[in-house]
């Protein structure tokens, strides 16, 4: 059984984390397969990556909330930080996905930044990192491709 700060990946870590880039992935294909169509699939994209980048934001308030022996100043700020990215989501939900994939994208990047940060100062399971910045990583670029779709 895993522990907190086990180092491998909790089966069902893995399977939910995973399987939620299925809908990144499916919608970006579709987007590109069905031009006729392709706005609506983008604007899906969009939705979707708005819902994820504001629950992978509420990571840091669970972190801050649960990890014992966190400085006052730290807790604050993953406080804080755990709210830029629904507040980076919501715009993104109501612009085109041109503009909107891009300000996913950099609400994805600049978490990805906040999670190594916050690493660097508390433990956090050793499998934490590796699985966000690939999460992230296929999460922006289905982004960038649905958006990029309705371009051409």
């Amino acid at each position: 059984m895993n522990t907190p700060f086990d180092p491998r990946l909790p089966r069902s870590a893995a399977w939910l984390g995973y399987g939620g880039l299925l809908p990144f992935i499916g919608l970006a294909l579709v987007a590109w397969a069905d031009r006729h169509h392709g706005l609506v699939w983008a604007d899906a994209l969009v939705a979707y990556g708005a819902v994820i980048l504001s629950f992978v934001g509420a990571l840091h308030w669970g972190f801050a909330m649960a990890l014992p022996g966190m400085a006052l100043a730290l807790r604050r700020n993953a406080f804080v930080w755990s709210v830029v990215p629904p507040l980076l989501a919501w715009p993104a939900v109501m612009l085109e996905p041109q503009l909107g994939a891009p300000l996913l994208i950099a609400g994805f990047l600049a978490h990805l930044w906040q999670d190594h940060r916050l690493a660097g100062q508390v433990p956090l399971p050793a499998w934490y990192l590796p699985l966000r910045r690939q999460l992230s990583g296929v999460a922006c670029l289905s982004l960038a491709l649905g958006a990029f779709s309705i371009t051409h």
